[in-house]
């Protein structure tokens, strides 16, 4: 009588395992296989139906091991530190008779694998089986769905479950293999890793060096700022007391507004004094040069200018040359060339006013002299900016000449002055009529 066995696999026998409560009973290895007692038929084939030794392969590639722990829970009793091999091999041995772990098992195949099963289902030979195994398997996916849809197939004869046996038994090798090279690709990807995290490490602690300096700066910029506005809210504090000084000594001159305008008055009627007395010199010095004309019995023109003196001599000048006592106001101009301006408008029979163009006096005094001359010599590129505005719209409103010269040179005084008495006296003889 042969040796029985309880289970065996692909490529010998297993020796036996501590039976659990549900495994099937021990087989005699020497029975003839499933498939071998059953008539071909159209009907697709149950699990326990397929050649035992093709269990092996449907087990382990179509379920995982947790899987199958699992799915074998429903229906046996196994004590928790059981093997994933015992439980392997015990299944094997389950799928050999109608057990009710083989009808779990065949039920989750052909619920998980309908739809190759379907697919696989259009060949009606085993050519056309053959060349939907041999397509799966070429491309490598969802070879568990057609290994179960092929061994089930009532077209598969013992030719192509051998065949299909082969491939699935040189693929576990190959994966094997794959599998020792890919632990070598992983050991060598871990060390990567390793130097990857180092300087992952590194970068971070970087990072942080330069958060902190950040951080530093930061809180420096933070106490600049506060200086800042403390200086800032000092300054205006400072401003807020000398405002309030300046409302104290205000109310403690009542009438300051009023001492301010008549102050402006004065000015006004210093600089009108000042012309009239222009205009009153003018007029004796003309009575004088008419008297002594009248006394010789010569008319003004022909007076030596030896024997009449200094007013002879500016009697003598050409009309159109003389400027007869009139006030002429110097905006401006380079300090050393004042007394040559003078000279000029002296010369010229004029009278001599000056002002620097807010320089150095106040361009309050400019209004006084503005108004007390005849004649505005503004020198624009020695003054400041707002005393020439000053002068440019008090010339305008008055309807006073005012000769702009950007040379302060003292021909250019004269050249100017030249060009420009006629129309002072033109201006007069206007007046006049």
């Amino acid at each position: 009588m042969p040796k029985q066995f309880p289970f065996h696999v692909a490529g010998g026998s297993l020796p036996a395992a501590p039976a659990f409560p549900g495994l099937p009973k021990p087989f005699d290895f020497s029975l003839p296989e499933a498939s071998e007692q059953l008539a071909r038929g159209s009907r697709r084939r149950r699990l326990w139906e397929i050649s035992h030794k093709f269990h092996c392969p449907i087990i382990g590639v179509c379920f995982a091991v947790d899987e199958l722990r699992s799915l074998m829970k429903k229906v046996m009793h196994f004590p928790g530190d059981t093997s994933d091999f015992v439980l392997h091999t015990s299944a094997v041995g389950a799928c050999e008779h109608r057990t009710p772990l083989a009808e779990l098992l065949y039920k989750t195949l052909e619920r998980r694998y309908q739809t190759d099963i379907r697919r696989f289902a259009a060949a009606r030979e085993t050519q056309g089986l053959r060349q939907l195994w041999q397509e799966s398997l070429r491309i490598g996916t969802a070879i568990p769905a057609a290994l179960w849809a092929t061994w089930s197939h009532p077209s598969c004869d013992k030719a192509l479950e051998q065949e299909i046996y082969g491939d699935i038994h040189m693929l576990q090798h190959q994966i094997g293999t794959g599998t020792r090279t890919d632990l070598k690709a992983f050991a060598k990807l871990q060390q990567e890793n390793r130097e990857l995290e180092r300087q992952a490490m590194l970068a971070r602690q970087e990072i942080a060096l330069i958060r902190e300096e950040r951080l530093r700066e930061a809180q420096r910029q933070e106490q600049c700022i506060s200086e800042l506005r403390i200086e800032l809210a000092g300054k205006d504090a400072c401003l807020a007391r000398q405002a309030g000084e300046l409302d104290t000594l205000r109310s403690s001159i009542p009438e300051l507004k009023n001492r301010q305008a008549l102050a402006r008055r004065a000015s006004d009627a210093e600089a009108r004094a000042l012309a009239i007395s222009a205009h009153a010199a003018r007029l004796e010095l003309e009575n004088n040069a008419l008297r002594r004309s009248g006394q010789n019995g010569l008319p003004d023109t022909a007076i030596d200018e030896t024997s009449a003196g200094p007013d002879c001599a500016i009697a003598q000048l050409a009309s159109h040359e003389r400027l007869d006592g009139k006030n002429v106001l110097c905006v401006g101009g380079r300090a050393g060339s004042i007394e040559a301006y003078r000279g000029i408008i002296e010369q010229h029979g004029g009278r001599f006013l000056h002002h620097d163009g807010g320089l150095e006096e106040s361009l309050h005094r400019i209004d006084g002299a503005l108004a007390a001359a005849d004649l505005v010599i503004c020198q624009a590129g020695c003054i400041s900016h707002n005393a020439y505005w000053r002068v440019k719209e008090q010339c305008k409103r008055t309807g006073k000449p005012c000769i702009f010269m950007k040379n302060t040179g003292a021909s250019s005084l004269a050249r100017s002055l030249a060009e420009n008495i006629n129309r002072l006296n033109a201006l007069d003889a206007a007046e006049l009529e």
